[in-house]
């Protein structure tokens, strides 16, 4: 149906005027100015340190912005519900699986049979029907492109094409080879989302058989939103999708996320009234906005997660286990806590030294600071006089990270360990981590899946050596286990496996546990609809301003 002309003129004077809003709203200029502008209602402004470098989290090297970008602007087959919990956050809900794409689905074959029936309505961005065929071509393209998509599609036990068939048109089928506790949730993370296959089949090459580069730089989906414009490392704009039928419509119309490096600069922003909502702040910042009470702080601790040091038991003298145990009897855990992380997360040290681990994660490790203990672990290992090593920090994470390692850097000094500290700029730090080239490392691991065993598989498995497993760790007795958990239905036997496995993590101690740390994010009072979910990142779907 074909708009009348005062509609067109309506809309195009809408788009105008939020556009010069906007550039006046984001003008670094305003910071001196006494007075905001405020962004109409159905547009939200969200500035971050970093924004994606690529519109497909398929891409090499795609960053977790670009994994917040295909969420918003690609459909997966399922989705989770929410939950609100005592304190009156709401979260996603692990436990209840929600249609998205797909309207329904059977689990049959004792669960290794898994069909989907998709909703007959829907399209993507270009107005295209959206059919089993591209679900099918979509699921073929996560599992063959290598890198860390198809390790995410392998935790579900979705390794190979030929599990995937076109039952129909609006119906798809997948095929385990045995039932998997993680395959339903597996398809709700970010990477399992439906691309156009037609529209990226037109720029696909002999080199780039699933049109990889294309997609890095256009919008290939059928989400909620789709992208208006996008200036790699400044901004990108979310428009939303008004044919979009995998959910309630969105109330906002256009999302702006605005890159801006400096953390100082985000939060005047904030203050100010600016913008809508700042992420990535350091900890002080956000501990001073919540005491404040001027913007709602909303703090949740994230999913499945642990900060950590890691130490490469590959290299010198971190392959002998009394080592690593003395670095983390020798950490200054406490002021770490209070110097680096300003509270914004609870201990994971100090636990209990005569009791079992309990069958979760994460857990506190049994370790303090003890200088003591430290120094008779190194005089027991040959290294009475201490030695020489190397600690890596993520440039994107230095409000942190280069405190806390300043602060490891003093204390290793009192037993004879001399650290050079080096900065990795934040866009080399995935490549970094994947080079299993530093000897110790600060780091931080959360889980898209809430299983102990999810987490092992990604940061602990040697069979598996993930790029998050910056420790290099290989244990096979521990990689056994891990499997075991991942398959056992007694819950008794899968509590012993946990147990176990926590003890064997925590005596081998390649990643020293510091903290269980939160997923804070600061917005105006009037913002509402926040939901944590396990990604860290705003899903636009429930966002709304009053």
């Amino acid at each position: 149906m074909a708009k009348s002309k005062s509609a067109i003129a309506r809309m195009q004077a809408y788009r105008s005027q939020t556009s010069l809003l906007i550039a006046a709203t984001l003008s670094l200029g305003l910071l001196h100015s006494s007075a905001h502008a405020e962004t109409p209602k159905d547009v939200l402004i969200e500035v971050a340190e970093h924004g994606p470098n690529s519109l497909d989290a398929m891409a090499p090297a795609a960053n977790e912005f670009s994994q917040m970008t295909s969420w918003q602007i690609y459909d997966r087959l399922i989705t989770h519900g929410t939950k609100t919990l005592p304190d009156g956050k709401v979260m996603y809900d692990a436990t209840k699986i929600e249609p998205e794409l797909a309207k329904s689905w059977e689990v049959q074959d004792g669960g290794k049979t898994l069909i989907f029936h998709l909703r007959e309505d829907a399209t993507f961005h270009d107005g295209s029907p959206v059919t089993a065929d591209d679900v099918k071509w979509s699921f073929d393209r996560a599992v063959s492109v290598g890198g860390f998509p198809t390790v995410q599609m392998a935790a579900g036990s979705l390794t190979d094409p030929k599990q995937f068939s076109v039952v129909d048109a609006h119906t798809f089928k997948i095929t385990l080879p045995v039932a998997d506790k993680l395959t339903l949730p597996d398809l709700a993370v970010p990477v399992p989302y439906v691309v156009n296959k037609k529209l990226a089949l037109q720029h696909a090459t002999t080199d780039d058989p699933w049109a990889l580069k294309w997609t890095s730089l256009n919008d290939a989906g059928g989400g909620p939103f789709k992208v208006g414009s996008w200036k790699s490392g400044d901004r990108i704009v979310f428009d939303r999708f008004d044919n979009w039928k995998s959910g309630p419509t969105p109330a906002l119309k256009r999302v702006v996320l605005r890159e801006i490096t400096s953390p100082g600069t985000r939060r005047a922003l904030l203050e100010k009234g600016d913008v809508d909502v700042s992420v990535g702040l350091p900890p002080k910042d956000y501990a001073e906005l919540a005491a404040a009470g001027k913007v709602n702080v909303i703090g949740t601790l994230m999913q499945n997660e642990q900060f950590n040091v890691d130490l490469n038991v590959t290299m010198k003298p971190f392959d002998d286990k009394r080592v690593r145990q003395a670095i983390a009897y020798a950490l200054p855990y406490d002021s770490i806590m209070k110097q680096a992380l300003y509270e914004r997360g609870r201990p994971l040290f100090g636990a209990d030294p005569t009791t079992p681990f309990p069958p979760k994660w994460p857990v506190a490790s049994k370790y303090n600071t003890d200088l003591d203990k430290a120094k008779a672990l190194l005089k027991d290992a040959g290294y009475a006089d201490g030695f020489k090593s190397d600690l890596y920090i993520d440039m994107s994470q230095t409000t942190v990270q280069e405190p806390m390692a300043l602060l490891i850097q003093e204390q290793l000094k009192k037993i004879g360990i001399s650290i050079e500290i080096h900065k990795v700029p934040g866009s080399e730090w995935f490549a970094k981590m994947g080079s299993k080239s530093m000897p110790m490392d600060i780091n931080y691991f959360y889980g898209w899946l809430d299983y102990p065993e999810y987490f092992y598989f990604w940061t602990y498995d040697g069979k598996n050596n993930s790029v998050f497993n910056t420790a290099n760790y290989s244990n096979p007795e521990l990689d056994k286990l891990i499997e075991q958990a991942r398959f056992e239905s007694d819950p008794t036997a899968y509590d012993a496996i946990i147990t176990k496995m926590n003890t064997i993590a925590m005596d081998d101690v390649p990643r020293v546990p510091v903290a269980h740390l939160y997923s804070d994010i600061a917005m105006q009072k009037n913002v509402k609809g926040y939901v944590y979910w396990f990604h860290t990142h705003l899903d636009l779907r429930s966002i709304s301003k009053e």
